[in-house]
């Protein structure tokens, strides 16, 4: 299926590639609407005009942005196209870098990038280039009115790329608040040695694909459940199951001797 998120071309150097992005991700949510408790009628959301309190049609709704108290400016498709027409039309690789370089913290949302026809030739080129040398690009590029810091990256033959988030996006922790007050507790080496240990029993390959949203299939068989005890009454009501809390906790070698003989035990019934 084609994919009409953004279309534009890749610059590399002097060579353009024309390409499309396609989605990487798909989430996979509920969704749920809001009702009327009394007689489960569907609530509706309106755009109302804050003067006249009259709802306002789809085609009439602009942009604006707020310059003054109550006082705006509008903005059009053509005025954000126009405050950068190149950017808005292709991803300019500005240089390489090694992945391992690049924190996590700055990951954002993944995307495929898809060649347009006739543009396999320099596309796989690139690919194959990155694959050899090791390296990831870093690009700017324009979406949705704003501008994206992203990396472009090999996986397998094809190209991906991920939307980062720029460094005055990633909050520095020795600014966060909340652990400017914290204590840091010290702990003795056994406990360290053993919690080494309990991440060695713990440690296996990574297989994305082992690890399932385990939430999405148990509300799902809730909601089967109430539909079959017949639509809109509710059957049953469920007790929440309580959480052990460790914080405050002076000694952890009793919880980490539990833990490392629970992984043990798993191990064996496994086997």
């Amino acid at each position: 299926m084609r994919s009409s998120i953004w279309k534009g071309a890749l610059s590399f150097g002097l060579l353009n590639i024309p390409v499309r992005l396609a989605k990487a991700d798909e989430e996979k949510n509920l969704h749920f609407s809001m009702l009327d408790n009394k007689d489960l009628v569907p609530i509706k959301y309106k755009k109302i005009n804050a003067k006249t309190g009259k709802e306002v049609p789809f085609n009439r709704i602009v942009k604006g942005f707020e310059y003054k108290k109550d006082e705006y400016v509008v903005m059009t498709d053509k005025d954000f196209k126009a405050a950068n027409v190149e950017a808005t039309g292709t991803i300019d690789i500005e240089n390489f870098v090694d992945q391992e370089e690049i924190d996590p913290m700055f990951l954002e949302k993944p995307y495929y990038l898809v060649p347009e026809k006739n543009a396999e030739k320099g596309y796989f080129l690139l690919s194959e280039a990155m694959k050899k040398s090791h390296k990831v690009a870093i690009a700017k590029m324009v979406m949705t009115t704003k501008q994206h810091l992203v990396m472009i990256m090999v996986r397998g033959d094809y190209l991906v790329l991920e939307i980062l988030r720029f460094a005055h996006e990633v909050l520095d922790s020795k600014k966060i608040d909340y652990f400017n007050s914290l204590k840091k507790i010290k702990f003795t080496s056994k406990e360290l040695t053993m919690a080494l240990q309990l991440i060695e029993g713990m440690t296996e390959k990574w297989k994305p694909e082992q690890y399932k949203d385990t939430y999405y299939d148990d509300l799902k068989k809730i909601i089967d459940k109430k539909v079959k005890g017949g639509e809109g009454k509710v059957i049953e009501e469920y007790e929440l199951p309580k959480t052990a809390k460790t914080s405050n906790v002076l000694d952890l070698m009793p919880l980490l001797k539990a833990s490392l003989e629970k992984k043990k035990t798993g191990k064996r019934a496994r086997a």
